[in-house]
């Protein structure tokens, strides 16, 4: 199986599309050592928010995004044109290093096995889970979960907030979501956060986020020193920085689960 899922009754579905680690053997033995290290996952984002919700609903990919990126538009159309980022099958790891071993990089047939295999097992799932929590609630808020090291100068400048909530500025969900979110990682004491900066929301926040037809989305992505030991290898779970940031995580989807209540109770 692509894919885990947990079924909840709560109007929230948490997506993990990056926390997989699984790469079949044919494909490993086409990365690089580079590719090998597996350093673009978001580590242990899974295990950060466990047990936060009550009878939330998740879905989790667990392969990794080196196979192919759950979060990236099957059509492979770039999600920040004119800026560095990753593909679909990324060529590249976010420091823009190959991974693939010489002659080995994906071809437009691995890519399309791929997506068939791997991305949309996944998002049949996602849309599954979307359709039976809006037929319970009349509304359905898909939460995606995301972490990345804070100091990446391929990709950004400086150093990232903590807290990097993404809604294709405002257009992925009720205002009153991206507010939740948004007052609460503000007022985290030690912590810094923005509201649609660099990271916006990625294939799966603007493709299902369709707050007219009572779907709405929103991205969080966290940077990893929030929760890891170091950003680099073995990138360790750090208890004590992560269960204080889940004290954070808990009131920001408790807010948004209160707010997905309102617009159920009032029908907007």
């Amino acid at each position: 199986m692509t894919f885990e899922t947990t079924q909840g009754t709560s109007p929230i579905i948490l997506a993990f599309p990056h926390t997989g680690t699984e790469v079949p053997s044919e494909i490993w033995a086409r990365l690089n050592d580079n590719g090998r290290l597996l350093a673009d996952t978001d580590w242990h984002i899974h295990q950060l928010y466990a047990g936060l919700l009550p009878n939330v609903t998740t879905v989790r990919a667990t392969f990794h995004r080196y196979v192919i990126d759950a979060n990236r538009d099957p059509a492979g159309t770039s999600l920040y044109p004119g800026q560095n980022t990753t593909g679909l099958v990324p060529e590249t790891d976010f420091d823009g290093a190959p991974i693939w071993a010489e002659g080995e990089e994906p071809s437009e047939s691995d890519i399309a096995d791929r997506l068939k295999t791997f991305h949309a097992p996944y998002h049949a799932a996602i849309l599954a889970e979307i359709e039976r929590v809006k037929a319970i609630h009349g509304v359905a808020v898909l939460y995606d979960c995301h972490s990345i090291r804070s100091l990446i100068p391929f990709l950004f400048e400086g150093r990232l907030p903590d807290f990097n909530i993404g809604t294709d500025m405002g257009r992925t969900c009720d205002p009153r979501i991206e507010a939740a979110a948004a007052d609460v990682a503000r007022a985290a004491e030690g912590y810094t956060a923005i509201v649609n900066g660099r990271f916006k929301g990625g294939w799966t926040t603007r493709h299902y986020g369709q707050p007219q037809n009572g779907v709405h989305a929103i991205q969080m992505e966290l940077s990893q020193i929030s929760h890891l030991t170091t950003e680099e290898p073995p990138f360790a779970y750090d208890d004590e920085k992560a269960g204080q940031l889940r004290i954070h995580l808990n009131q920001i989807l408790a807010r948004i689960e209160a707010v997905a209540d309102q617009l159920k109770t009032k029908g907007n």
